[in-house]
């Protein structure tokens, strides 16, 4: 069995910065899963993000993303975020 837990969050953005948000979360590295959903609580998109996901795998994701934007005003972006056992305060090395 794995230590890791599982928290869940919502962020309710306009679609003009959807598309920087969802960077911005990938970037952080610690997220699972983004779910994109419209104001009525209904799923536009899902990001399974893997750990090592980078570069040229997410130019199909940032187009959707992005036309994604253009079509909504108002959305929210789901975020499961990974807290595993070394995510908590990190003492120093013992010199």
């Amino acid at each position: 069995m794995s230590d890791e837990k599982v928290r869940v969050e919502e962020v309710h953005v306009t679609g003009d910065s959807l598309l920087s948000s969802v960077k911005e979360l990938v970037r952080e590295g610690n997220v699972r899963r983004i779910s994109v959903r419209n104001q009525e609580g209904v799923t536009l998109l899902e990001i399974p993000l893997l750990l090592g996901v980078a570069g040229a795998a997410l130019l199909p994701v940032w187009a959707a993303v992005g036309a994604l934007a253009a079509l909504v005003v108002k959305c929210s972006i789901v975020i499961e975020r990974v807290e595993g056992p070394g995510d908590g305060p990190q003492e120093p090395p013992a010199a």
